[in-house]
């Protein structure tokens, strides 16, 4: 069985409260449900934190074992040089997601410090944009 693990950062605890409008109503954690329901041939983790050391550790700890992580860093992806660099030394393949399409947003949120060193890109689809990323590591 093949072992994913999703890393949320910054404020995506919020998600169903936080600007619906851009990130809709539901909670990650119910969304999560669904998506281990829908793939249940896949063991699927997951890991939010606000704090940046906190995602590093996270990529460090399980970035030589898990099969794939599927990594939405948030604000921290147009910020962080250490989040870049921590996907660049592990070895687990990194999916960088964004339910939003940061393309149609603010300036800033076009660079990405993690897609360098990622799979792949995926964003704007909403939360079906965790789905196509579990998608691209069992298909």
């Amino acid at each position: 069985m093949k072992q994913l693990i999703i890393i949320n950062g910054p404020n995506l605890n919020l998600l169903g409260k936080r600007e619906p409008e851009i990130y809709g109503s539901e909670t990650f954690e119910d969304y999560l449900k669904t998506l281990q329901n829908k793939f249940s041939d896949v063991k699927v983790d997951y890991f939010q934190s606000n704090i940046e050391g906190e995602l590093i550790d996270k990529l460090q700890d399980v970035g030589f074992s898990y099969d794939g992580i599927i990594l939405n860093a948030a604000a921290y992806t147009h910020t962080s040089v250490g989040i870049g660099d921590a996907v660049k030394a592990i070895e687990t393949p990194v999916v960088e997601v964004h339910i939003s399409n940061t393309f149609s947003r603010e300036e800033f949120r076009h660079q990405s410090y993690i897609s360098p060193n990622a799979k792949g890109v995926i964003l704007g689809f909403g939360l079906k944009s965790y789905d196509l990323a579990i998608e691209s590591f069992i298909f």
